[in-house]
């Protein structure tokens, strides 16, 4: 164990955080309670040699409720990718519960942190770039394909989901309705309550504020889109965490 945390220690994460910050005291007790599902989790899904460094972490608070599927790691660093952590303050940390539930494939491109109550449903295919950070009380719903891009921020109760979930028919039996793909930009931000539909592609640098429903492509660059359905109400704009 000693060894395992001067390693974690001495890694910092791709955003420039300390790892020893993520090892306080508090923190430390979070990640020694959650290690029995943490080692479930490194072990169902990587090679040994990969699996003994933790990539991934997991809290206590993680329902594993599907392990049947794949992950890949592009960073194997100890901690790299840390599921069930943070503390949102308008959210009861001690009863939020986040949810895995995959049993296609999740692709995870470098560092990630999947914040507390969030919940990820994959049975197509989820490939999250470097960098992804999930507040928390947010969900991922991937019948079929969804891809993220790298410095993607995504509030709390933000939902994106590439499938009707419900199968709709015409008049002859034909199903009209089938999943459709979703591609998110780099240095995307997704505000609270953000509602993210099949078959959207949203370009990079743009922020989506809050309580807005994407239901058909961003193709500009660096605007801020708002509404429902979402148009885009600013240009020419930058956003940092």
């Amino acid at each position: 164990m000693s060894s395992l945390l001067e390693s974690a220690r001495g890694k910092g994460d791709a955003a420039g955080v300390a790892p020893r910050a993520f090892f306080s005291l508090r923190r430390l007790y979070r990640f020694v309670l959650g290690l029995p599902k943490t080692l479930a989790f490194n072990f169902a899904y990587l090679p040994f040699g990969q699996a003994m460094r933790l990539p991934v972490f997991v809290s206590h608070r993680v329902w594993l409720r599907d392990l049947s599927g794949e992950v890949s790691l592009a960073d194997t660093r100890t901690g790299a990718v840390r599921i069930g952590f943070g503390d949102v303050g308008i959210f009861d940390q001690q009863r939020s519960r986040t949810i895995w539930q995959v049993s296609g494939k999740v692709a995870f491109m470098g560092t990630a942190d999947i914040g507390h109550g969030s919940k990820i449903a994959v049975t197509g295919e989820l490939v999250v770039g470097n960098r992804l950070t999930i507040a928390a009380e947010s969900s991922i719903v991937a019948q079929r394909s969804i891809t993220i891009g790298d410095d993607v921020l995504i509030s709390w109760d933000a939902l994106i989901i590439d499938t009707d979930a419900h199968r709709i028919f015409d008049a002859t039996g034909h199903q009209v309705n089938g999943a459709m793909p979703i591609r998110i930009g780099n240095s995307v931000w997704l505000g609270c309550r953000t509602l993210v539909l099949k078959g959207v592609e949203i370009a990079d640098g743009v922020v989506v504020a809050a309580a807005s429903t994407v239901t058909r492509p961003v193709d500009k660059s660096n605007v801020i889109v708002g509404g429902n359905p979402a148009r885009v109400i600013r240009e020419n704009i930058r956003w940092k965490r």
